[in-house]
C-alpha cells in the first residue's frame, strides 16, 4: 500500500518536472535574446578551437625545423671530437706539456716553439749592447752541441721561405773573427735554411786596427781589443738568437809569425774574453785558434765560388780560381783541368773537397812570408845586405856574381830603387845583425823605376831555389802549371791585390801586360797620368811604398806563378755586396759541422 503510494507521488515528481523542463524550453524559443547569445557562444568555441588547431600545427612545423639544426650540432661535435683524438694520438707528449702563461724570458723564445727540445736560457744575455764591456759576470757553462738535445729558436723570418728545412732554425747567424797580420775584422753573417744549405742573406763587416800580434807582451789588452767588433755583433744579431750563433776566432799570418808561446797566451785570454762576457757559442776545437795556411786558401776558394754560384748547384760546373794576398802571406787555389790523365800530385797541396754532393780535387798552396806587409820588410833587408859588411875580413855576397860592398850601413845611408827620389826610412838591423842593440840603418830611394825595382823582388821571390818535386812556382813550391791545366778559367784575386790597383783606376778586369804599364807609370812618378783621379793622386802621395808594392804583385803574379802577360785577371773586394775571402766559407763549414747553442 506504501509502496503504491511512494510510486504515485514519485511519477506526479518526474512528471511535474517534466513539464517544467519542457515549458522553459518553449520559452527559450521564443526569446530572441537568448537565440543571440547561444549564437555567440558557439562562434567563440569554433575559433578557440580554430587558435588550438593553428598553433598545433605551429609546433609540429617549429619541430621539423629544428630537426637538421640539431644534426648539424651533433655531427660538429663528433667532429672536433674525432680531431682531437687525432692530435692525441699523433702529437708527442713532450708537445702536450701544458703549462700556465708564464711571461717570456730574457732568450726571448716563446713556449709554443716548433722545435722539439727546450733550451735552457743563457746567463750572460743580460749583457747589454755597449762598446765597452767592464764588469764581468759569472762565466756560462757551455755544452757540447747535441741536435738530438738543443732546441733551435724559430724567431725571425725570412723573405725566401716561412718553412724551414727539417731540424734546423729558419734564421742562423753566424760570427767570424778573422785575426790578421794588421788588423781584426768581424763578419756577421745572416742564413736562412729553406733549404738543406745554407742560404747566405746578409753580411755586416767591420774592422780595427792593430793586429791581435801586435799587443804580444800583453795578452788581456790583444782580448779586449776585439771589444768593438763585438758591440758590432750584439747590435745585429737578435738577443734571443744570440745563444745559438756560433762564433769562431781565427788567426793567420800574424800571430804565426809572432811565436808559439806568445801567440798562444794571446788565444788563450781571447777565449777568456769572449766566453765569460759574450752569450754566443764559441766553436769547439777550431774555435779560436791559428789557421792553417790551406785551410786559408780552401776557405777563400770556398766563398768566391759560393757566390758565383760555381758550387752548390745540382750540376757541376767549372770553378774558378784564386788568388789572395795577405799581410803576411798568400795563398793560391784552383781545380785543374783533369784533361789528359793529369792528377795533381800525392802531398799536402792537394785537398779533396765534398760539397753540394760533389767532390773537387784542388791544389792549395800558403806561402807564409810572401805577403804584401812581410814582402816589404825583405825586399828592404834584401838591400841592405847587399850593402852591408857582414864581418872585417869576408864579405858574403847576396847575390852570384856581386861582390859585397864595405859599406858601413849603421853609419851611412843604403839606396833603394823601389822608393820615390830622397825619400828615406829607417830600418832596424837587429834582425839582419842578429844583435840585441837597437841598430837603425836609413835607406835612401833612388827613384830608378820598375825594372830595377823588379831585380830585387825577383830575388826575393827564390825563384832558382832547388825543385824536389816538378814543376814549381817559386821558392822550391810544386805547382801545377796554370797554363796547360787552367788555361780557360777565370783567375780572381783579392785582398791587397784589389786595394792597390783599384784606387789608381783599373778596371775589375785586366792583364798582366797592363798591370806592368800601370806599376811602370807609378814608378817613374807620373801622377799626371791619374789627374782625372783625385783618390789615386791621394793614394800615392801618402804612400810611399806604392811602386814596390805594384812591383811585387806584378812579379808575383807573372815571374812567381808564371801567368802570362796577356791572361786577364779579375778583382773584386766584394761579390754580390759580400765580402770575398776566407771568412764566408769558414763559416758555412762551421755550420755544416753541428747546431751550436749556448746553455746556462
Amino acid at each position: 500500500m506504501r509502496s503504491s503510494q511512494q510510486d504515485e507521488s514519485t511519477s506526479h515528481t518526474l512528471s511535474a518536472e517534466s513539464d517544467l523542463t519542457h515549458t522553459s524550453a518553449i520559452e527559450d524559443r521564443n526569446a530572441p535574446g537568448t537565440r543571440s547569445r547561444r549564437k555567440n557562444s558557439l562562434t567563440l568555441e569554433k575559433a578557440e578551437n580554430t587558435v588550438t588547431q593553428l598553433d598545433s600545427i605551429t609546433e609540429s612545423k617549429m619541430a621539423m625545423n629544428n630537426k637538421p639544426r640539431n644534426r648539424m650540432w651533433i655531427r660538429t661535435t663528433a667532429f672536433l671530437l674525432f680531431v682531437g683524438c687525432v692530435l692525441l694520438f699523433f702529437i708527442p707528449e713532450e708537445r702536450l706539456n701544458f703549462k700556465p702563461n708564464l711571461p717570456e724570458s730574457d732568450t726571448g723564445i716563446s713556449s709554443d716553439s716548433n722545435t722539439n727540445v727546450v733550451l735552457e736560457p743563457s746567463k750572460t744575455n743580460e749583457i747589454e749592447d755597449k762598446e765597452n764591456i767592464k764588469s764581468v759576470p759569472a762565466k756560462s757553462k757551455v755544452d757540447t752541441p747535441n741536435k738530438d738535445k738543443v732546441q733551435i729558436p724559430s724567431q725571425s723570418s725570412s723573405k725566401h721561405c716561412t718553412v724551414p728545412y727539417p731540424g734546423r732554425p729558419l734564421i742562423q747567424y753566424a760570427l767570424m773573427l778573422d785575426a790578421g797580420s794588421t788588423g781584426s775584422r768581424i763578419h756577421v753573417y745572416r742564413f736562412n735554411y729553406c733549404k738543406a744549405s745554407p742560404e747566405l742573406e746578409d753580411e755586416i763587416f767591420a774592422h780595427v786596427e792593430p793586429g791581435l800580434s801586435s799587443y804580444g807582451d800583453d795578452p788581456e789588452a790583444a782580448a779586449n781589443s776585439l771589444n768593438e767588433l763585438m758591440s758590432v755583433a750584439l747590435k745585429n744579431v737578435p738577443k734571443e738568437l744570440r745563444h745559438c750563433t756560433p762564433i769562431a776566432v781565427k788567426a793567420t799570418a800574424g800571430l804565426r809569425l809572432l811565436g808559439l808561446k806568445k801567440s798562444e797566451r794571446i788565444l788563450e785570454a781571447v777565449r777568456e774574453h769572449l766566453e765569460t762576457n759574450y752569450p754566443f757559442y764559441i766553436v769547439e776545437k777550431e774555435g779560436v785558434v791559428i789557421m792553417d795556411g790551406k785551410d786559408e786558401g780552401v776557405y777563400a776558394w770556398i766563398t768566391v765560388n759560393y757566390l758565383l754560384d760555381r758550387i752548390g748547384s745540382t750540376k757541376k760546373i767549372p770553378t774558378v780560381a784564386i788568388f789572395d794576398l795577405g799581410g803576411g802571406s798568400t795563398q793560391i787555389v784552383f781545380e785543374p783541368e783533369s784533361s789528359e790523365g793529369f792528377e795533381v800530385a800525392p802531398g799536402e797541396h792537394k785537398y779533396e773537397l765534398k760539397f753540394g754532393g760533389h767532390s773537387y780535387v784542388l791544389y792549395q798552396h800558403s806561402y807564409l812570408h810572401y805577403g804584401l806587409m812581410e814582402a816589404r820588410k825583405a825586399i828592404k833587408k834584401f838591400m841592405i845586405k847587399l850593402w852591408s859588411s857582414v864581418s872585417s875580413n869576408k864579405k858574403d855576397s847576396v847575390i852570384p856574381g856581386v861582390a859585397a860592398s864595405k859599406l858601413d850601413i849603421t853609419e851611412d845611408h843604403v839606396p833603394h830603387p823601389c822608393f820615390p827620389k830622397n825619400y828615406t826610412e829607417q830600418f832596424s838591423l837587429s834582425d839582419i845583425l842578429n844583435s840585441k842593440h837597437e841598430d837603425f840603418a836609413t835607406i835612401v830611394g833612388t827613384g830608378a823605376g820598375h825594372a830595377q825595382c823588379r831585380f830585387i823582388t825577383e830575388q826575393v821571390l827564390n825563384k832558382t831555389n832547388e825543385c824536389p818535386l816538378s814543376p814549381c812556382a817559386f821558392n822550391g813550391i810544386y805547382q801545377p802549371s796554370l797554363q796547360t791545366t787552367f788555361s780557360i778559367h777565370d783567375i780572381y784575386a783579392f785582398s791587397y791585390f784589389y786595394d792597390r790597383v783599384r784606387p789608381l783606376g783599373m778596371p775589375t778586369e785586366f792583364s798582366l801586360r797592363e798591370l806592368r804599364d800601370l806599376t811602370d807609370a807609378v814608378c817613374a812618378g807620373n801622377v799626371d797620368q791619374f789627374s782625372h783621379l783625385p783618390e789615386a793622386i791621394k793614394e800615392l802621395n801618402k804612400n810611399p811604398h806604392y811602386c814596390m808594392d805594384l812591383t811585387f804583385i806584378y812579379g808575383l803574379l807573372h815571374y812567381g806563378y808564371e801567368i802570362p802577360l796577356e791572361r786577364e785577371v779579375k778583382i773584386a773586394k766584394k761579390i754580390k755586396g759580400i765580402e770575398t775571402g776566407w771568412c764566408l766559407g769558414a763559416a758555412i763549414a762551421v755550420l755544416d759541422q753541428s747546431v751550436w747553442c749556448k746553455s746556462s
